[in-house]
């Protein structure tokens, strides 16, 4: 690993001599993770029916798949969420039918991808392919991503749209100043104390976009819309200075952040509203033809295409309806969890328990079969530490490699303590945990040590880092019953509970 703030040629060389390893590497592990997360998909269901929360988005998946592409939800009178998780789900059913293969499909190849992406994002960070593959590690044995990969819900996609929105910008990062190194080199830089106008940034574009997915999927999208807007904009400051604008602040004002509204905010509404396409062209939506009928033809707004007009009709109710999931109102579950201890997974979720002497398969007379979403606690119980020094590395250091890393988890943890009334879960902290995963890696890779650092110095961190990720690994391999419904003893069920708080 080398210097925190490499240089443009540093990168490029980087660029040229790893690639190739880099792309072998990255293949290998997620083919390993693919492995995991679609070994047994199909299993187990409650009686061939939707377990947990499935029991929501399979079905509405299959009304996309059946209904021209729009869901509904009779139990409650209305959508809670947005489409696009539907919609991804409604592939799986389209190709395989309305079986655990079918609603968790999707799912699984959601969470292969982010193995990917994180790989190749923590790669680029550190400018190394054996951290990047420390990364694709560490995130194929966690238990949540992997639970959430084999189950037919929505934050796995979430968690896939925001991480590859932060690799579009750490991407554009890097473009950005190869593109002021080429102004420099050239000596245009002293035509303007604001620096040189950017043209278009297809990167940051991407981010939009998947922002504006991310939104389609859970409303929670809008908080990282907000904390990788303030991302984009400190890089085009920090390269400003970087490469001797006379006025950064300025520049970044006047020529960087108006585009950056247009790709990081209105492009992301753009999408989110285009996710709505069939609600748009339904007659039967919920509240779709509310002008005139809920709400008045007239008014201030009545410029506005009536179509929009009621959908921010029906957004209305749906946020109503979630605000009045709160405890004081008497809106609670055994598996609830804040987000205080979401960092430590010191609450998981149950999704899924059968015992009995109906269930065989152990050595026992009656066997235990369950499914909980747990963070693998040799990672999950560190990230108290993992934090402080990403924090301390942000501050002191001033890397921005963590300050990268810390945007992204503060962006999936932080809103989550304003609204401490509500009712959560942590399944919430599915987004949190390719963040994490981030920050683990690139703590393993300091453990290493930089490229100029001696043998011995290289070679003991990166025995202490192997045995680490053996502890890992070991750690998932535990977990592997309770994650995937393996048949066991009841004293092994209990064996597996470790903490109170998991019971």
């Amino acid at each position: 690993m080398v210097s925190p703030g490499p240089t443009v040629a540093a990168r490029d060389w980087f660029h040229d001599t790893d690639v190739r390893r880099g792309w072998i590497v990255t293949v290998v592990i997620t083919v390993i993770c693919a492995i995991t997360r679609f070994t047994m998909l199909r299993y187990p269901t409650d009686a061939g029916t939707p377990v947990f929360d499935e029991k929501h988005y399979a079905p509405q998946g299959y009304q996309v798949f059946t209904g021209g592409g729009l869901e509904d939800n009779p139990a409650y009178g209305l959508v809670v969420h947005p489409p696009v998780g539907k919609q991804l789900i409604a592939v799986g059913e389209a190709l395989f039918g309305y079986n655990g293969w079918g609603w968790r499909f999707s799912s699984a190849v959601a969470g292969t991808l982010l193995v990917l992406l994180v790989i190749r994002i923590v790669r680029r960070l550190a400018r190394s392919t054996l951290v990047g593959a420390i990364a694709g590690i560490l995130l194929t044995v966690d238990g949540v991503t992997f639970v959430s990969s084999r189950i037919g819900m929505l934050d796995i996609f979430l968690a896939l749209f925001v991480t590859a929105a932060l690799g579009c910008l750490v991407v554009d990062r890097d473009d950005m100043r190869r593109r002021l190194s080429r102004v420099r080199a050239d000596g245009r830089m002293d035509a303007s104390v604001l620096g040189p106008r950017m043209g278009v940034r297809w990167w940051r574009f991407g981010a939009g976009v998947m922002l504006g997915l991310a939104c389609g999927t859970k409303w929670s999208g809008l908080y990282f819309i907000a904390f990788f807007g303030l991302l984009s904009v400190a890089f085009d400051v920090a390269a400003r200075r970087s490469y001797g604008v006379g006025r950064p602040w300025r520049g970044t004002a006047l020529r960087d952040i108006g585009p950056a509204l247009y790709a990081l905010v209105v492009v992301p509404i753009a999408v989110y509203l285009m996710t709505y396409w069939a609600w748009f062209t339904s007659e039967t939506g919920v509240d779709r033809h509310e002008v005139g009928n809920g709400i008045g033809a007239g008014g201030p707004f009545s410029f506005l295409p009536e179509a929009l007009r009621s959908l921010w009709y029906y957004s209305g109710n749906v946020l109503e309806f979630h605000e009045g999931l709160t405890n004081s109102a008497g809106n609670r579950h055994p598996w609830e969890s804040k987000p205080w201890t979401w960092p430590m997974g010191l609450r998981p979720m149950l999704y899924y328990f059968a015992d009995g002497e109906s269930v065989s398969g152990c050595s026992a007379s009656s066997c235990v079969k369950a499914i909980m979403l747990i963070g693998t606690p040799a990672m999950w119980w560190l990230a108290l530490p993992m934090l402080a020094w990403v924090i301390w590395s942000v501050l002191v250091r001033r890397d921005w490699r963590y300050a990268t890393v810390l945007v992204g988890y503060s962006a999936a943890l932080l809103p989550w303590f304003t609204t401490l009334d509500r009712q959560m879960y942590y399944f919430y902290a599915v987004a949190l945990a390719p963040f994490m995963v981030m920050g683990f890696a690139l703590v393993l890779g300091d453990i290493i040590g930089k490229a100029t650092a001696s043998a011995e110095r290289r070679g003991t961190g990166l025995l202490l880092v192997s045995l680490y990720l053996a502890v890992v690994i070991a750690n998932f391999v535990w977990l592997w019953p309770i994650l995937t419904a393996m048949p066991i003893t009841p004293q092994m069920w209990q064996e597996q509970l470790w903490l109170p708080s998991w019971r």
